[in-house]
């Protein structure tokens, strides 16, 4: 059985190129409790690592939702379809998901309607989104629609939020 060991810089210890936590503040969670952290206004971002199991197929990792009631129940989709990361079940984001730990970071700046996803530190995919009245963050393994896998897992540690307000131009 291997063992695996994260180590995860305090947001102001990593600094440098490639950071997308730079200039963020950390929001404090009880016990990694996302529960009462909807938002509404500013930029806010989600950072987890992850994992996915070989022949988890069909599944859902990350997610940002709107309010219940909304014509559309979520903005952003991450879904792992044959160890690829994709936009809902289009654009790819990365390849090889399987068997590694990753950071995943989503960037969502509610003025602008944009969505940013960073895979270890890498911008790897952003779109503009569907503005609503508010959002709150998701993840672990939700089954999709297709190609689903008989058995599906994923794996978090080191759960972060962070927001800072919205620049002005």
């Amino acid at each position: 059985m291997a063992t695996f060991q994260l180590q995860a810089l305090a947001a102001g210890a990593r600094g440098g190129k490639g950071n997308p936590t730079a200039g963020f503040e950390k929001v404090q969670l009880g016990d990694g409790d996302f529960q009462g952290h909807e938002y509404s206004s500013g930029v806010w971002q989600f950072e987890g690592y992850g994992y996915v199991p070989s022949g988890t197929s069909g599944v859902s990792v990350m997610q940002i939702h709107n309010p219940e009631g909304d014509a559309h129940g979520t903005v952003l989709m991450l879904h792992v379809y044959d160890g690829v990361l994709r936009f809902y079940s289009g654009a790819a984001v990365e390849d090889g998901m399987y068997d590694r730990w990753f950071r995943l970071n989503v960037v969502h700046d509610v003025g602008a309607s944009t969505v940013a996803v960073y895979v270890d530190g890498k911008k790897r995919f952003s779109t503009r989104v569907i503005p609503s009245s508010s959002y709150y963050f998701k993840f672990g393994v939700y089954m999709q629609h297709h190609d689903q896998s008989a058995c599906m897992e994923s794996r978090w540690t080191n759960v972060t939020l962070y927001t800072k307000q919205a620049s002005t131009r």
